[in-house]
């Protein structure tokens, strides 16, 4: 199981301390790369493919809110760049 395997399956499970970097690591692994085009903590990341996801940079600390992950893994699955075992643990999730 590679790095980003093992980031993705973390992401999946809504960890209440993921960090801001590890949001930034995952969104690259699916071909992301962060834009800032507005002021403040507003980021966008978008693909080559034109696939977007707007987000809020946490501050003062790095640690991103729950609402906000399950908001991105809600978009990659959108995108349909999720696997079953990331479904599978995020069903998981949704039922504790």
């Amino acid at each position: 199981m590679t790095k980003a395997d093992k980031l993705r399956s973390r992401a999946a499970s809504v960890p209440a301390d993921f960090t801001w970097h590890e949001l930034v690591s995952l969104l690259s692994a699916y071909g992301f790369i962060e834009f800032s085009d507005k002021g403040g903590s507003y980021r966008c990341f978008r693909t080559a493919a034109g696939l977007k996801i707007f987000v809020h940079k946490p501050h003062p600390g790095n640690i991103v809110k729950r609402y906000l992950l399950l908001k991105v893994n809600g978009k990659l699955k959108e995108y349909g760049l999720t696997n079953a075992s990331e479904e599978c643990n995020e069903r998981q999730n949704t039922q504790l």
